[in-house]
């Protein structure tokens, strides 16, 4: 015979198996042994070992194989059957993907290649817009400034628990705010630039839009400042930095 191509020779030993499974096992352990000849892992293995024991239960007496595949027959028509949801960090670190993830989510994860795009000063440590209607200190809003106020304020109570709590005058408050927020957020770029095992990519373009979840044409893009640590770390590493005209730090 001619040699067969490798998906035919693959679900011929598939049949095989199943076949000769049908003949050395228990009806009831042929939905467990499909789900492990078929290599499923996590989440995949632990639907299926779900689904073996429902099956059991409802076939308790008569675990023919008749009885199996009309008892597995219900249980898909009636779509009463919700599978085994997988661990929310293990979707994020499989093998042999690529894993698009916020800098607060990756906390307690890591990879072996980690890829920071994007790090101008607007974004790390950020800098607020807020249209001129709604301005009331400065650049900022009223809600802003009262949050302001109570975070200078609890962060003072915090480092002095005996003093009286007091709130600060709104610009003062504002500007202690602002530096707690700073912190914050280089805070969270260390978390980012730690979570890689073997390389660490990090970039910022000169250009790009006013807000980054859209999308607009060359011709409508903004100047770009880098964000302040990217230049820190050209000085300290210059070894590790490569020479593009699209990136500006």
């Amino acid at each position: 015979d001619p040699p067969q191509k490798p998906h035919v020779e693959q679900a011929c030993r598939y049949c095989c198996s199943l076949l000769r499974a049908r003949l050395e096992l228990p009806p009831y352990q042929l939905i467990s042994f499909l789900g492990m000849s078929l290599k499923y892992t996590g989440s995949e293995l632990a639907t299926v070992q779900k689904l073996a024991e429902r099956i059991t239960k409802q076939t308790a007496g008569n675990s023919s194989l008749k009885a199996i595949l009309s008892v597995l027959n219900e249980i898909v028509s009636s779509e009463q059957f919700e599978g085994v949801e997988e661990d929310a960090d293990e979707q994020y670190i499989r093998p042999n993907q690529l894993t698009i993830i916020t800098m607060h989510k990756a906390k307690g994860l890591d990879w072996d290649y980690v890829f920071l795009p994007f790090l101008h000063d607007d974004i790390i440590p950020g800098k607020p817009w807020v249209p001129t209607a709604a301005q009331f200190l400065g650049d900022f809003t009223l809600a802003e400034v009262a949050r302001a106020q109570i975070r200078t304020a609890v962060h003072s109570r915090y480092q002095h628990p005996d003093s009286p709590l007091v709130l600060p005058q709104p610009a003062e408050a504002w500007e202690a705010a602002a530096q707690l927020k700073r912190a914050e957020e280089f805070r969270l770029l260390y978390v980012a630039m730690t979570r890689a095992k073997s390389l660490l990519w990090m970039a910022a373009a000169e250009k790009g839009p006013f807000r980054w979840n859209t999308f607009s044409a060359p011709q409508a893009l903004q100047p770009k400042k880098a964000c302040p640590i990217l230049p820190t770390l050209k000085r300290q590493f210059p070894q590790s930095v490569l020479k593009s005209p699209i990136f500006n730090f």
